[in-house]
């Protein structure tokens, strides 16, 4: 019983210590050309269209999804 009162009362670390966190980078031109060819080569047109979408809107993808 005290074992385990004493394991719930030390710190845990956080899951995230040491990552970054918060917004990421927005693509590169590059970038954005080599996942439109991409799916262009896969014939992926659904992708490629909420690709474009979410581009020319600059939704994230959760909020299209949706």
């Amino acid at each position: 019983m005290e074992q385990t009162c004493n394991q719930s009362q030390r710190r845990r670390e956080p899951w995230n210590k040491g990552k970054l966190v918060g917004q990421k980078a927005p693509f590169k031109r590059k970038e954005i050309w080599a996942i439109r060819v991409w799916l262009q080569l896969k014939h992926r047109t659904r992708e490629l269209a909420l690709f474009d979408l979410g581009l020319d809107s600059k939704l994230r993808v959760h909020d299209m999804v949706q």
